[in-house]
């Protein structure tokens, strides 16, 4: 038996105007998951436990069947395993991000306007996360490239401050939400002048890309403990996905996390690639399972594009999920997939919400058909609603009823 999760990071969303007041999921031209929901399960589950913060950390954890309020010590510890960062038992993690501020008045009255500095490629932020480095790594502080605007600082004997991500104050100022340590505060600031002017931002404007002209701190936490994938249920698994938090948590459950050639966490990533691992991780590797996870409708959620988050979605379904069925139907092995997001990214908001999202659950044996789609609306009309999200794992391995 072989399970696959096809996991397509904020694709969750609210009712739109523009879409004729449908989601984009609804809206969507999604065949596949169309053909899927005839004969699988559609249901709602929560994956953002009451009182925690929304987040791809807290809800991945979760669809991966680890309770967060067990196992979650923070984003940045486990972006840390995947860049290779042994962390020591007194460090603190937090995620740096290259984000672009507007230019004008003095650093606390500017404006955050791109969380990723227009998805600005790995070789610019390494180059300019360089720069940071030569004279912002002061003693006790160590910074670690990551993947496009994604990197990471290690605080020596720190402590686990509270930050707001950057995607949470899209076209607000942000001063009321700047580090309360003062370190922290005076990197970030320098980091502006060290960057708004720099040769690989001036020629960025130039293209009418926006400059990373600023790191910014969030996520802080200490280092992980995650119990054995293996261990936990008895199957081989492998994590297929460009963002080095996913990579992390499987680095950090044991499971192997596979690298895909094109793979860049953007709308234009690779799929099929990405959907080739999957086939041969599971039908000719031997693995049990197998988590193909897809950033870009978060993405599109986050730059409040509605007809880019579509696009997202609908690359899934035709890039991703016909090509794993197909290959799965034609091996003659028996199989189960999972289809989910992991939160809701609303485009109207450009943030996360804790709202419980809509899964689909195909078993290639039987029919448990519960909807006529997939879909917030379809789910929601099920009466199914997984209210301890990290179970649902339990449910999809068969380990539960």
């Amino acid at each position: 038996m072989k399970y696959l999760v096809v996991l397509g990071d904020g694709m969750a969303d609210e009712p739109l105007e523009e879409l004729g007041g449908k989601t984009p999921l609804a809206y969507a031209h999604t065949p596949v998951m169309d053909e899927l929901s005839k004969t699988g399960e559609v249901g709602l589950v929560r994956t953002i436990p009451a009182g925690m913060k929304p987040g791809s950390d807290t809800a991945n954890l979760a669809v991966l069947g680890y309770d967060p309020k067990l196992y979650y010590t923070g984003r940045s510890p486990l972006e840390a395993l995947s860049i290779g960062v042994a962390m020591q038992e007194t460090d603190v993690a937090i995620r740096c991000n290259l984000v672009t501020l507007s230019e004008e008045g003095a650093y606390e009255e500017k404006t955050m306007k791109d969380h990723s500095s227009s998805e600005i490629t790995t070789a610019e932020a390494a180059v300019l996360l360089e720069a940071v480095r030569k004279q912002l790594e002061w003693e006790g502080y160590h910074f670690y490239v990551g993947v496009s605007y994604r990197h990471l600082l290690i605080w020596n004997r720190g402590s686990v401050v509270e930050l707001t991500p950057p995607h949470d104050i899209l076209e607000r100022k942000i001063g009321e939400y700047l580090p309360p340590d003062k370190t922290l505060f005076a990197m970030q600031k320098r980091s502006f002048e060290i960057l708004n002017t720099h040769p690989i931002n001036v020629a960025r404007a130039q293209k009418g890309l926006n400059k990373a002209n600023s790191i910014w701190f969030w996520g802080a936490g200490t280092k992980p403990m995650l119990r054995s994938f293996l261990e936990k249920n008895g199957k081989t698994g492998a994590m297929i996905s460009a963002v080095d938090l996913l990579k992390g948590i499987a680095i950090g459950a044991g499971m192997r996390s596979i690298d895909v050639q094109g793979a860049t966490g953007g709308l234009e990533t690779n799929y099929e690639g990405k959907a080739q691992a999957a086939i041969h991780t599971l039908l000719e590797n031997g693995d049990d399972f197998a988590y193909i996870h897809l950033e870009a409708p978060d993405e599109m959620g986050h730059q409040g594009s509605a007809q880019r988050k579509v696009k997202a979605i609908e690359y899934l379904d035709a890039r991703v999920l016909r090509v794993v069925k197909e290959a799965m139907d034609k091996s003659g092995e028996e199989y189960r997939l999972l289809v989910m997001p992991d939160h809701p990214t609303p485009v109207r908001l450009r943030t996360h919400t804790a709202d419980p999202i809509p899964y689909l659950l195909y078993d290639s044996r039987k029919d448990m058909h519960t909807a006529a789609a997939y879909n917030e609306e379809e789910a929601a009309k099920s009466g199914i609603c997984w209210e301890e999200g990290y179970r649902l794992m339990d449910l999809f391995l068969e380990k539960e009823k």
